[in-house]
């Protein structure tokens, strides 16, 4: 049967959209939405570099020398882990229960290149975070001269690649009052107790034995490797990470719920 019409005469052509052409769309949409969200700029830029400055200039916590080498890699690790996890948890989490990902589900979509799209958007606000984080460092007298910033930044990719797929499993699972609770209680634990501002070493007998299998204490040391010491990450934190990064992204492609 002929038509009237030559084939490719209408455009666009109906159909389903390029996996990379979306991918760049919805990252590129998450990015914007993130930075727009004055809360979460605060808790993941702010803080850390207040914390960054504070803790360097008025020595409350002890710290080995040089002193800012050691704030900075555990600062990184603090804003890694709010940007990838508690933001994206509780973004999630309301965008769930305001019915966003509803609207989102009606489109071609598909789940797994939502979390790859709130990855990518991680990733941009990370980017963010290194450099300004970097840029108050060397003002408090860091010098990258000696640092070992291809591990640091391996680190910082398989960091944020662990605790946004954990803030997507978080956020895409539970109700957002529940998720708003435990991604804060998660936080301050991670903090407190996770190898962050206290190292692993340090820690009491058993938190000393969770710590380094946590993604936050193998993130801290990781980076205290990389830019205290000077030395490319031991094997260990960086395989802890890619673990947690491939379990819970799996969990979170197949577990995410649209409502």
């Amino acid at each position: 049967m002929t038509t009237p019409f030559p084939e490719g005469l209408f455009t666009p052509a109906p159909g389903r959209g390029n996996a990379l052409t979306m991918l760049r769309a919805q990252g590129g949409l998450e990015t914007r939405l993130a930075l727009r969200n004055a809360e979460q700029v605060l808790l993941t830029l702010l803080i850390p570099a207040a914390l960054l400055a504070g803790l360097t200039l008025v020595p409350a916590v002890p710290a080995p020398e040089p002193r800012v080498a050691w704030l900075f890699a555990a600062m990184l690790a603090l804003a890694v882990m709010s940007s990838a996890f508690t933001s994206q948890a509780i973004a999630l989490g309301f965008d769930r229960r305001y019915g966003a990902l509803r609207r989102l589900a009606a489109t071609a979509l598909p789940r797994w290149l939502l979390v790859c799209g709130r990855l990518a958007a991680v990733a941009a606000v990370v980017v963010i975070q290194v450099v300004l984080l970097g840029v108050l460092a060397a003002l408090l007298g860091w010098s990258p001269a000696g640092a070992r910033l291809d591990g640091a930044a391996l680190a910082v990719l398989l960091g944020a690649a662990a605790f946004g797929a954990l803030g997507i499993l978080l956020g895409g699972t539970l109700r957002a009052e529940i998720v708003l609770a435990v991604a804060n209680l998660v936080w301050f634990a991670l903090l407190l107790a996770g190898g962050i501002v206290v190292p692993v070493a340090d820690l009491p007998g058993p938190l000393a034995a969770i710590a380094p299998w946590l993604p936050s204490g193998a993130l801290a040391e990781a980076l205290r490797s990389a830019l205290g010491a000077g030395e490319f990450p031991a094997a260990g934190p960086l395989l802890v990470l890619t673990g947690w990064a491939v379990v819970a992204g799996v969990a979170a492609s197949r577990l995410v719920r649209w409502t």
